[in-house]
């Protein structure tokens, strides 16, 4: 079963992690001092906040599935909706080992589809997610260049 996943990137994470706990009743499954993750099932949500986006507000928006079988669903509707899908393939991010993609929509949000595959001791440098939002600027879709010195440009999930 597939999970819509929302990353939102805050100012102060205690801050943030009250609100979003009060909001739906239930505290995060992973805190860091840099990153929180509620897994909801109502609404079904993977909901992730950290202070490594580039502005606070929405960063991303993506669908976490269960298994190979659903990530190769995924894969072929991105086929089918269109635009420069960058394949990121496997990588450690926000605490996590995954294999994911990116595609822009037509609005210019990023959308993320990912397997999480285990955990990962550190949030990861966001290499790989640097690459694909670089490669979405390029595209005009996405500006990296808007990151500020205190904020790196990686809220990889």
């Amino acid at each position: 079963m597939k999970r819509l996943h929302v990353h939102i990137a805050v100012n102060d994470i205690q801050q943030s992690i009250g609100f979003y706990s009060a909001l739906f009743a239930a505290q995060p499954a992973v805190v860091k001092p840099d990153y929180a993750k509620w897994m909801l099932d109502d609404p079904r949500v993977n909901l992730a906040i950290s202070t490594r986006g580039r502005e606070p507000g929405l960063d991303h928006l993506g669908i976490q599935v269960e298994n190979a079988g659903e990530l190769n669903e995924v894969y072929a509707r991105l086929r089918e909706a269109g635009g420069n899908i960058i394949e990121q393939g496997e990588t450690a991010c926000c605490y996590a080992k995954s294999e994911k993609s990116w595609i822009d929509d037509p609005a210019g949000i990023a959308w993320e589809t990912f397997l999480t595959t285990g955990e990962s001791t550190t949030y990861g440098d966001g290499t790989g997610e640097n690459g694909a939002r670089v490669a979405h600027e390029k595209q005009g879709a996405c500006s990296v260049s808007e990151a500020s010195p205190s904020r790196p440009a990686s809220a990889c999930c």
